[in-house]
Protein backbone atom coordinates (compact mmCIF):
# COMPACT_ATOMS: atom_id res chain seq x y z
CA UNK A 1 0.00 0.00 0.00
CA UNK A 2 1.31 3.23 -0.96
CA UNK A 3 1.18 7.04 1.48
CA UNK A 4 -1.02 8.07 -0.53
CA UNK A 5 -3.40 5.08 -0.26
CA UNK A 6 -2.99 5.08 3.09
CA UNK A 7 -4.14 8.29 3.60
CA UNK A 8 -6.76 8.35 1.18
CA UNK A 9 -8.18 5.82 3.77
CA UNK A 10 -6.84 7.15 7.07
CA UNK A 11 -7.14 11.63 6.38
CA UNK A 12 -4.92 12.30 9.26
CA UNK A 13 -2.41 10.15 11.66
CA UNK A 14 -4.82 10.22 14.87
CA UNK A 15 -6.98 8.33 12.60
CA UNK A 16 -5.03 6.05 11.40
CA UNK A 17 -3.39 5.50 15.06
CA UNK A 18 -6.70 4.97 16.25
CA UNK A 19 -7.65 2.00 13.63
CA UNK A 20 -4.28 0.70 14.61
CA UNK A 21 -4.28 0.76 18.25
CA UNK A 22 -7.90 1.19 19.36
CA UNK A 23 -9.87 -1.36 17.34
CA UNK A 24 -7.42 -3.89 18.10
CA UNK A 25 -7.71 -2.94 21.76
CA UNK A 26 -11.36 -2.75 21.81
CA UNK A 27 -11.58 -6.65 20.29
CA UNK A 28 -9.61 -7.63 23.10
CA UNK A 29 -11.75 -6.00 26.07
CA UNK A 30 -14.86 -7.36 24.50
CA UNK A 31 -13.86 -11.24 23.71
CA UNK A 32 -12.60 -10.70 27.93
CA UNK A 33 -15.91 -9.14 28.53
CA UNK A 34 -17.83 -11.67 26.66
CA UNK A 35 -15.74 -14.58 28.50
CA UNK A 36 -16.59 -13.40 31.66
CA UNK A 37 -20.59 -13.29 31.37
CA UNK A 38 -20.75 -16.74 31.80
CA UNK A 39 -18.32 -16.33 35.21
CA UNK A 40 -20.48 -13.76 36.71
CA UNK A 41 -23.80 -15.25 36.77
CA UNK A 42 -21.96 -18.47 38.73
CA UNK A 43 -23.06 -19.68 41.66
CA UNK A 44 -20.83 -20.81 44.29
CA UNK A 45 -17.60 -19.47 45.30
CA UNK A 46 -17.35 -15.71 43.95
CA UNK A 47 -14.25 -15.44 45.62
CA UNK A 48 -12.63 -17.48 43.25
CA UNK A 49 -14.22 -16.70 40.19
CA UNK A 50 -13.22 -12.86 41.49
CA UNK A 51 -9.91 -13.63 42.13
CA UNK A 52 -9.38 -15.80 38.65
CA UNK A 53 -10.90 -12.71 36.71
CA UNK A 54 -9.07 -10.60 38.09
CA UNK A 55 -6.05 -12.27 37.52
CA UNK A 56 -7.14 -12.54 33.84
CA UNK A 57 -7.59 -8.91 33.81
CA UNK A 58 -4.13 -8.70 34.75
CA UNK A 59 -2.74 -11.12 32.41
CA UNK A 60 -4.60 -9.01 29.80
CA UNK A 61 -3.26 -5.57 30.39
CA UNK A 62 0.28 -7.59 30.52
CA UNK A 63 0.14 -8.83 27.30
CA UNK A 64 -1.39 -5.46 26.04
CA UNK A 65 0.80 -2.98 27.81
CA UNK A 66 2.82 -1.76 24.77
CA UNK A 67 -0.86 -0.85 23.39
CA UNK A 68 -2.18 0.28 26.50
CA UNK A 69 1.33 3.03 26.48
CA UNK A 70 0.59 4.40 23.31
CA UNK A 71 -2.82 5.30 24.06
CA UNK A 72 -2.00 6.91 27.50
CA UNK A 73 0.75 8.42 25.05
CA UNK A 74 -1.53 9.57 22.61
CA UNK A 75 -4.46 10.45 25.00
CA UNK A 76 -1.52 12.93 26.40
CA UNK A 77 -1.25 14.71 23.14
CA UNK A 78 -4.49 14.59 22.06
CA UNK A 79 -6.18 17.76 21.95
CA UNK A 80 -9.58 16.97 22.85
CA UNK A 81 -11.95 13.47 24.06
CA UNK A 82 -11.06 10.80 25.71
CA UNK A 83 -9.09 7.66 25.21
CA UNK A 84 -11.67 5.68 26.62
CA UNK A 85 -14.51 7.09 24.68
CA UNK A 86 -12.69 5.03 21.34
CA UNK A 87 -12.67 2.23 22.93
CA UNK A 88 -16.04 1.07 23.79
CA UNK A 89 -16.14 -2.11 25.36
CA UNK A 90 -13.75 -0.41 27.69
CA UNK A 91 -16.80 1.47 29.01
CA UNK A 92 -19.32 -1.15 28.74
CA UNK A 93 -16.54 -3.13 30.75
CA UNK A 94 -17.08 -0.55 33.43
CA UNK A 95 -20.46 -0.30 33.28
CA UNK A 96 -21.05 -4.15 33.53
CA UNK A 97 -19.32 -4.18 36.49
CA UNK A 98 -20.71 -1.29 38.19
CA UNK A 99 -24.16 -3.15 37.41
CA UNK A 100 -22.88 -6.39 39.00
CA UNK A 101 -21.06 -4.82 42.13
CA UNK A 102 -24.41 -2.66 42.73
CA UNK A 103 -26.78 -5.68 42.67
CA UNK A 104 -24.51 -7.17 45.04
CA UNK A 105 -24.45 -4.38 47.60
CA UNK A 106 -27.31 -2.55 46.77
CA UNK A 107 -27.71 1.15 47.98
CA UNK A 108 -25.04 0.00 51.00
CA UNK A 109 -22.05 0.73 49.05
CA UNK A 110 -19.46 3.00 50.54
CA UNK A 111 -18.34 4.12 46.98
CA UNK A 112 -19.85 4.39 43.90
CA UNK A 113 -19.96 1.31 42.58
CA UNK A 114 -19.01 3.34 39.14
CA UNK A 115 -16.04 4.73 40.91
CA UNK A 116 -14.67 1.42 42.51
CA UNK A 117 -14.91 -0.41 39.22
CA UNK A 118 -12.79 2.08 37.74
CA UNK A 119 -10.42 2.54 40.65
CA UNK A 120 -10.14 -1.34 40.68
CA UNK A 121 -8.92 -1.73 36.80
CA UNK A 122 -6.89 1.69 37.15
CA UNK A 123 -5.19 0.05 40.32
CA UNK A 124 -4.33 -3.13 38.25
CA UNK A 125 -3.84 -1.04 35.15
CA UNK A 126 -0.95 0.88 37.37
CA UNK A 127 0.51 -1.58 38.64
CA UNK A 128 0.89 -4.19 36.07
CA UNK A 129 1.90 -1.35 33.35
CA UNK A 130 4.23 0.14 35.61
CA UNK A 131 5.99 -2.78 37.20
CA UNK A 132 9.15 -2.34 36.50
CA UNK A 133 9.44 0.86 38.27
CA UNK A 134 7.19 0.13 41.20
CA UNK A 135 8.69 -3.64 42.28
CA UNK A 136 12.25 -3.33 42.27
CA UNK A 137 14.44 -6.96 41.62
CA UNK A 138 14.12 -9.04 44.48
CA UNK A 139 11.17 -7.53 46.95
CA UNK A 140 8.68 -10.40 45.13
CA UNK A 141 8.23 -12.98 42.23
CA UNK A 142 5.80 -12.40 39.49
CA UNK A 143 3.02 -14.66 41.76
CA UNK A 144 3.32 -13.09 44.94
CA UNK A 145 3.15 -10.18 42.85
CA UNK A 146 -0.37 -10.82 40.81
CA UNK A 147 -1.61 -12.09 44.41
CA UNK A 148 -0.98 -9.05 46.17
CA UNK A 149 -2.80 -7.30 43.25
CA UNK A 150 -5.52 -9.71 43.45
CA UNK A 151 -5.73 -9.41 47.32
CA UNK A 152 -5.63 -5.45 47.13
CA UNK A 153 -8.54 -5.29 44.79
CA UNK A 154 -10.49 -7.59 46.49
CA UNK A 155 -10.06 -5.98 49.74
CA UNK A 156 -11.11 -3.17 48.41
CA UNK A 157 -14.38 -4.42 46.35
CA UNK A 158 -15.16 -5.99 50.19
CA UNK A 159 -14.61 -2.48 51.55
CA UNK A 160 -17.59 -1.58 49.51
CA UNK A 161 -20.31 -3.76 51.93
CA UNK A 162 -21.56 -7.05 51.25
CA UNK A 163 -17.97 -9.15 51.09
CA UNK A 164 -17.15 -11.47 48.72
CA UNK A 165 -16.13 -14.75 50.89
CA UNK A 166 -12.66 -14.78 50.74
CA UNK A 167 -10.78 -17.84 51.84
CA UNK A 168 -7.71 -17.50 54.57
CA UNK A 169 -4.13 -15.33 53.14
CA UNK A 170 -1.27 -17.24 52.87
CA UNK A 171 0.82 -15.79 56.09
CA UNK A 172 3.48 -13.98 55.39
Amino acid sequence: MTEAQLFRHFPTKAELFREAIFKPLDQHFSDFQSRHVEDAGKAGDRALVARDYIMELQALLGDHSRMLMSMIVAQTYASTGAATDEIESLNAYFDRGAAMMTQRVGNQARVDPRLMVRVSFAAVLACVAFKDWVFPPGLANEEDIATAITEFVMDGINANGAAIDSPPRKPL
